[in-house]
């Protein structure tokens, strides 16, 4: 009796703290949410929670989000306090098949109590079809990192997947997804290499890479990718999946100085050494920022208002370009100043922080500084040198007075004067010399005409000759076109670039007397075969899409330009 009063009491006493956890279902399709409910019951006011719970190890999800619920009452039957707690949690699974989640644990009045664990079976989605059946072409939107900080980039990847591998060549007009919570960025548009070792036997290739910066905390959902797909008999529009992204909330303490940036970067103020301060006369001042992140979508830092000067809204210019963690490269800030007052002037920029993803901190680089020595415009005179002085004196003196009309005076021959015999030579020798050339001119011009007599007439030869000969004539020496795009390369004009692209193209086309790209291809498939005819085709394409693409990369240009000289260059042979 007293083992079975003792078992009794014990499990009387362990069913007074009860914990458990429950999926919402057992069998998930790989784009369903988990949910995951713990509850976790305490009966009697003497329990005390010394740890919070513990989850098991969720690494083979995306946590989406997660929320609890606290609720303490009475029982009336028995006079005991219950306390509650209820949480649930939303997963998004990484990977398909069975997954097994552990024990969760708590501990309570020094001893832990745990749940069991238990599998869930994530199955594959088949692919659907946004477009014709016919078709048979998918577009998915591939993120690797779905859990990032707020403002910080996860690369996205645009892939296209057919089991006719020509579909994919017919796959135009890639339109990126735009959202107010989302910045989005293009990193390339050159199509990869075909695989046709994709999932499912379908061939894959890679449309578009880009980066997305979600800018606010909690569940973002990025939109779908369009593009289009164009047939002789008709056009469809594709969609690619969406992409649920966990964005954390930036880590509590930041500094009062800190607004959106996060990344790393570093911040300088300068101005010209060149130039001379002076009062109430304007200069440029420059606030750089250069590093990588979200250089393209962060707050810059201003110049702070002064008693010793105006400032007025700067110029932005920025020279960026996309990097492994964010864009990176340098955005400068030109502000137009004017000085107050004559003497030492401090102007100093708003305080700077940035979060460092990488580091999990905060760097505050407070305030830049740039002392500038201003003078009144008595100083700047009495420091110029001696010709400095004489020159402005001149420019004033031709710029402000009127100067006189100079008048020559009139040579008149006196009547005593003798006749000066030198200048009648003078000009009896130029009338002789006119003569004798003159003479030997009409003497080379009669040799001439006798010499094209004795030569026999040209036989004009065939009209495929003379066709020959023509066109010949007509050539267009593509290789002045190729030094001129690669200087306009090298200096990064590109719109001027692709405005030589398409005069060149149109001026090959007139040498072959071909007005449309199609006709001209049919010309090129029959004169130089179906390969050089497709290489026209794809290199029309690309030099489309780079011309359109709302950021253009030196990498992409320097690759088109090589693919355009090797393609013409075959051409014009």
């Amino acid at each position: 009796m007293i083992y079975i009063l003792l078992f009794l009491s014990s499990v009387i006493s362990y069913g007074q703290v009860t914990i458990s956890i429950d999926p919402d279902k057992n069998d998930y399709s790989g784009k369903e949410v988990v949910n995951l409910t713990v509850v976790l019951e305490m009966n009697g006011s003497e329990y005390n929670q010394q740890t919070p719970i513990r989850l098991p190890d969720l690494s083979k999800f995306n946590i989406i989000g997660s929320g609890s619920v606290n609720n303490t009452y009475i029982d009336p039957a028995t006079n005991t306090v219950i306390t509650q707690r209820v949480s649930q949690i939303a997963l998004e699974p990484k990977q398909k098949g069975k997954i097994k989640i552990g024990s969760v644990l708590v501990t309570v009045n020094n001893k832990i109590y745990k749940t069991e664990p238990f599998d869930i079976l994530v199955k594959d989605v088949e692919k659907k079809s946004v477009a014709s059946n016919n078709n048979d072409l998918y577009l998915n939107m591939e993120i690797e990192d779905r859990d990032v900080y707020q403002d910080q980039p996860t690369i996205a990847v645009l892939k296209a997947y057919s089991k006719n591998m020509d579909n994919l060549r017919k796959v135009k007009n890639i339109n990126l997804p735009k959202q107010e919570n989302i910045n989005v960025h293009p990193v390339s548009f050159t199509k990869s290499e075909i695989d046709p070792s994709g999932s499912g036997n379908m061939a894959s290739q890679v449309l578009a890479v880009f980066m997305v910066f979600p800018n606010e905390a909690g569940y973002v959902e990025v939109p779908a990718v369009s593009a289009s797909i164009n047939s002789y008999s008709h056009k469809n529009k594709l969609l690619s999946n969406k992409v649920k992204l966990n964005v954390k909330k930036l880590p509590e303490g930041s500094p009062d100085c800190f607004k959106n940036a996060v990344g790393n970067f570093s911040v300088s103020v300068y101005h010209s050494p060149k130039e001379k301060v002076e009062v109430k006369k304007p200069i440029n001042v420059f606030v750089k920022v250069s590093g990588e992140g979200n250089l393209s979508d962060m707050q810059l830092p201003k110049i702070e208002n002064s008693p010793d000067y105006d400032v007025f809204a700067p110029k932005i210019t920025s020279k960026v370009a996309p990097g492994t963690t964010g864009i990176k490269g340098e955005v400068l800030a030109n502000y137009v100043l004017i000085p107050k007052k004559a003497g030492e002037i401090a102007i100093k920029t708003e305080q700077f922080a940035f979060f460092n993803p990488a580091k999990k901190e905060y760097v505050d680089l407070g305030q830049e500084t740039l002392a500038v020595n201003a003078f009144s415009h008595d100083q700047i005179l009495e420091a110029r040198s001696t010709v400095e002085k004489v020159n402005e004196y001149t420019n004033n003196f031709l710029e402000t007075v009127n100067s006189p009309v100079l008048k020559t005076t009139s040579f008149k021959v006196k009547e005593k004067s003798k006749f000066n015999w030198n200048v009648l030579f003078v000009n009896a020798a130029i009338l002789l010399g006119l003569l004798i050339a003159y003479f030997l001119f009409k003497n080379w011009q009669k040799k001439r005409n006798l010499v094209k007599e004795t030569v026999p007439p040209r036989s004009l030869g065939s009209i495929a000759e003379t066709e020959n000969e023509i066109r010949k004539n007509l050539e267009t020496d593509v290789n002045d076109y190729f030094s001129y795009l690669e200087n306009l390369k090298d200096s990064g004009d590109y719109q001027k670039f692709f405005q030589i692209v398409d005069e060149m193209d149109s001026e090959v086309r007139k040498q072959y007397s071909q007005g449309s790209r199609e006709d001209f291809k049919l010309l090129l498939e029959k004169r130089n075969g179906a390969s050089i005819a497709d290489e026209y085709s794809k290199i029309s394409q690309k030099i489309q899409i780079e011309k359109y693409a709302p950021v253009k990369s030196s990498e992409g240009i320097d690759e088109l330009l090589k693919a355009i000289v090797n393609l013409y260059s075959q051409i014009s042979k």
